[in-house]
């Protein structure tokens, strides 16, 4: 009988206290060797995830871990930092920089949208299938993993050049599986890369109003304008010579009252702009044409210079022998 405080009495490894379920049947056509998925048809609560976030060459796992859990989420779901950090283990530095990371390849977009009153806030939008992540169809067959096949859209994507993440050093026998499956022929192609669209050119304005623009420069270094501000305040340059105001008028009315020079005009575009709305003169009364000028009473003539035969002084008046005030007072 063995001793009940020997390591005899004892199994070599503690029980379980819930057996572990009886792994799959191992399929006939199974390969020899990686992962073997078994599958199970979803009705509710599932999330149709692409490959192409699920199998980011170039995001780390918790990129698309985190961007497969905010697909998942509702809208109006909080997906700030502090938000995350609170749903998984990882830290603020970790989770923020997955997020970078997603904002770099086209998931993950923040704009800045006006809510009235000078009030601006700053919207997130998680984008399913950005524009970065279609490419052109390897094969016909799906991608290896199951499900996902290539990206198809509806209409032409406009090109958005991808940003890299942060680049992360490989070693070992990882790095030797990345460059052995970058060399065999059958493995699926990196997303396609293109060049950020260039804006068009902006054509030089051309006329009056253009010109008035431009030459406020020559009354003051500081108003100095681009050619996109020339073309947007033009509008409101052409509605001054409509209503009669001569080119230099407008000038005066553009640049009377200017700060002084040692203090800069940091937007001169606004100021203009501030200008040519607030000083807009009213329109011509009806009927009058623009070049006709308005009749107004004369001025009177003044009265001639008379000199004083007493004190030889000179004063105005219309009686040539008339005497100045202090003659007549002494007489």
């Amino acid at each position: 009988m063995a001793d009940p405080q020997s390591n005899a009495a004892l199994s070599a490894y503690p029980l379980p206290d819930h057996s572990p379920p009886a792994p799959p049947e191992l399929p006939p056509d199974a390969p020899r060797a990686g992962v073997l998925h078994v599958r199970h048809r979803h009705t509710e609560r599932y999330t149709v995830v692409g490959n192409h976030l699920a199998q980011h060459p170039r995001l780390s796992a918790a990129a698309i871990g985190i961007g497969v859990h905010i697909q998942s989420l509702p809208d109006g779901a909080l997906v700030t930092v502090k938000a995350l950090t609170l749903r998984f283990p990882e830290g603020e530095v970790t989770i923020g920089r997955a997020l970078r990371e997603l904002e770099a390849a086209g998931y993950l977009v923040r704009r800045r949208v006006p809510l009235g009153g000078g009030r601006i806030a700053t919207r997130t939008f998680f984008l399913d299938c950005p524009a970065s992540a279609v490419r052109a169809p390897a094969r016909g067959k799906g991608s290896a993993g199951g499900g996902g096949g290539d990206v198809a859209t509806a209409g032409p994507v406009p090109p958005v050049a991808e940003v890299d993440p942060e680049p992360r050093s490989v070693s070992g026998p990882l790095a030797a599986q990345r460059s052995a499956e970058g060399s065999r022929p059958d493995s699926p192609t990196a997303p396609v890369r293109t060049r950020r669209a260039v804006p068009d050119p902006v054509p030089t304005p051309t006329g009056p109003a253009a010109d008035l623009l431009a030459r406020l420069r020559l009354a003051d270094p500081r108003l100095l304008l681009s050619e996109r501000d020339v073309r947007r305040l033009a509008p409101a340059v052409e509605a001054w010579l409509a209503r009669a105001a001569t080119p230099d008028q407008i000038t005066r009315t553009l640049t009377a009252s200017l700060p002084p020079e040692a203090d800069p005009i940091r937007h001169p575009a606004s100021f203009v702009e501030y200008r040519l709305t607030t000083f807009l003169p009213p329109p011509l009364p009806v009927g009058l044409p623009p070049t006709a000028s308005v009749p107004t009473s004369p001025r009177p003539r003044p009265l001639p210079l008379v000199t004083c035969d007493g004190c030889e002084r000179a004063f105005r008046t219309h009686d040539p022998s008339a005497r100045c005030r202090d003659c007549r007072s002494a007489a």
